[in-house]
């Protein structure tokens, strides 16, 4: 593992304002946020502040917040966020504080559904070339392989079945080989991997489970058993 712990101190104004109301970063401020897998899956409803906060994860690295590798240095139309700016990792290993400390030591990725085609540009990668899904599973081949920090916002948004399994399989992979990933995802299929974090992100601020205990998990499950509890709810 490259970070075991997250933090960031508290904005002297504006506290009661938007990020700081978000209830995870509330708990992220107040509290820390701890990592004990090398992978880390941040689950929640649109609104929950997940987003918000994997962004602002990947800001505290270094990372872009438009997506792309460490290489890049904030060459994106997004300045760094409010939070990104005040985010702070305590090192998990000899080469995260290697990494921590030495900006050219540090190794990493963000990629967001939103902007990944504008960061396979950025990365000398020709879009044409592929579909949006298999564009994403490229830079896993690619990029993904080094030791260090990968961010991801919600990566199976482009990904069909299979594709999420190829996914899995690479994430799997670049975690023995050194790696950490945090991930913000809907994905009932990509919580499966097996040793995994999970962190269900809500009102509630930020809460490990497990995979039987997801929401999202026993949701999915009814709805595949039998489509009309929910659709009677939507199309009546």
């Amino acid at each position: 593992m490259i970070v075991e712990r997250a933090y960031a101190s508290k904005p002297l104004d504006d506290a009661a304002d938007w990020p700081w109301s978000v209830p995870c970063v509330a708990e992220l401020l107040a509290n820390g946020l701890r990592f004990t897998a090398p992978v880390t899956f941040l689950v929640g409803e649109n609104g929950s502040g997940k987003s918000t906060l994997v962004e602002a994860l990947a800001e505290g690295f270094g990372l872009d917040s438009w997506g792309s590798s460490h290489e890049w240095r904030y060459v994106g139309p997004r300045p760094k966020s409010q939070l990104g700016e005040r985010i702070r990792f305590d090192a998990a290993s000899g080469r995260g504080r290697r990494m921590l400390s030495n900006w050219s030591a540090r190794q990493g990725f963000f990629l967001r559904a939103e902007t990944a085609m504008d960061a396979l540009k950025r990365e000398s990668f020709d879009p044409e070339s592929a579909s949006h899904g298999e564009g994403f599973l490229a830079v896993f081949r690619e990029k993904f392989q080094r030791p260090g920090l990968y961010v991801m916002d919600e990566p199976e948004a482009a990904l069909s079945f299979q594709s999420c399994l190829e996914l899995m399989g690479h994430i799997d992979q670049l975690a023995k080989n050194g790696g950490q990933v945090i991930c913000a995802t809907h994905s009932p299929l990509l919580t499966a991997l097996p040793n995994a974090d999970i962190i269900e992100v809500g009102d509630h601020g930020l809460r490990r489970t497990t995979w039987d205990d997801l929401a999202l998990v026993d949701h999915w499950r009814r709805y595949l058993t039998d489509p009309r509890l929910y659709l009677r709810h939507i199309l009546d």
